[in-house]
């Protein structure tokens, strides 16, 4: 179930209308130098031949070029911006805001769309020669060394699991053969508690190699290879109510 947000729908009230504008790239990013409170350019708009003229002047602080490359210092961003006009159609857009408190509110409709475009002059090829340039590098580059490398790196750290099965490979030690008897008892005592085991659990329960273990169910289990019990052993049918030797002697003293 998603999170309800209240959205502010103060501007529905005001009824304010929104210009829609596309910029350049690098426009944006010449508007991200602007102080706080710093003007970034100015809008006039006009009439020519009955029609309405938009253009946008770029402040003249913001039009050195920085945030390309910075390969040409005397390079710098187109200033002046004729504005393309498009019709709205019978869509309906909105413009909504953020804020730092992640309110959200209606700002007003969109009413005009535009796209914000350069004069395209000698100043303007040349940055966008410089943009293509800077597109086109190689994000990584071979590099030849004078001489050979001969620092061995190790690694130092070792993983948590390795150190958990070491400390367990140590204090259990190297796994050596009981008595058949005496490994066969203890299988059985574990198959009084549980019919199914895994052959990992009779490892644990037994500390015999697991070579040995399987060698010995196969003579008195049956292995289960599909099923709800799956990758487990059971006792066959005629060991199910076995007694150790030791019952076996308790029984006849009684």
């Amino acid at each position: 179930m998603s999170d309800k947000t209240e959205v502010n729908l103060t501007g529905v009230k005001q009824s304010k209308g929104l210009w829609l504008v596309k910029v350049p790239k690098y426009l944006s990013q010449q508007w991200d130098k602007a102080r706080e409170k710093g003007e970034v350019g100015k809008i006039t708009i006009g009439k020519k031949q009955g029609k309405t003229e938009v253009r946008f002047s770029l402040n003249e602080e913001l039009t050195a070029l920085g945030a390309v490359g910075e390969m040409d210092a005397s390079l710098q961003v187109p200033k002046d911006h004729p504005f393309t006009m498009h019709a709205v159609g019978g869509q309906t857009m909105a413009v909504f805001s953020q804020s730092d408190t992640d309110e959200i509110s209606l700002e007003g409709t969109v009413v005009h769309r535009a796209e914000c475009r350069p004069v395209v002059d000698d100043n303007y090829m040349k940055l966008k020669k410089l943009q293509i340039k800077e597109s086109t590098k190689p994000q990584r580059l071979s590099q030849q060394l004078e001489r050979a490398i001969t620092t061995v790196f190790k690694p130092v750290a070792n993983h948590d699991f390795n150190v958990e099965y070491e400390k367990k490979k140590k204090s259990e030690g190297k796994m050596v053969r009981a008595e058949r008897q005496v490994v066969l008892d203890m299988l059985f005592s574990a198959f009084e508690k549980h019919q199914y085991y895994n052959i990992k659990d009779l490892v644990d329960i037994t500390k015999q190699p697991v070579t040995y273990l399987k060698e010995l169910m196969r003579e008195i289990g049956t292995y289960n290879s599909k099923g709800a019990h799956k990758s487990t052993w059971e006792l066959k049918p005629e060991y199910r109510h076995y007694q150790s030797a030791e019952e076996e002697e308790e029984m006849q003293t009684a």
